[in-house]
């Protein structure tokens, strides 16, 4: 079983953090160090450390993910523009906290998916 991480303490809300949406399989809250207007995680209640660490038992709870990410995208304004959905995956892929967590950016043009 993965560690404990900072998502777990803020799902339970021994951490504040500024939660737009949790249900009992997803919680969603605003980034502490945006990069576009729009910022917001959205992850799973339960600790799944990386996406290769993802199961068939899991489905449920990503799946929210994204439906939810849709919900709040219209709550914030940007579904008509368009916005980003990130799931980075382990160190080459970006990913800071192995908790698996997906990014919704927005708000502005975000320019191309990679640079290289």
């Amino acid at each position: 079983m993965a560690e404990e991480t900072i998502f777990s303490k803020i799902i339970r809300r021994e951490i504040p953090s500024d939660i737009l949406y949790q249900d009992e399989l997803v919680t969603a809250f605003r980034d502490i160090s945006p990069k576009a207007p729009v910022h917001v995680l959205i992850v799973p209640n339960v600790l799944i450390a990386t996406s290769n660490d993802a199961l068939e038992a899991h489905e449920h709870a990503l799946g929210r993910m994204i439906t939810v990410a849709a919900k709040i995208a219209r709550q914030e304004g940007i579904a008509e523009e368009g916005y980003r959905l990130i799931i980075n995956c382990n160190q080459h892929g970006g990913q800071e906290v192995y908790h698996i967590h997906m990014h919704l950016v927005g708000g502005k043009p975000l320019g191309p998916m990679l640079s290289v």
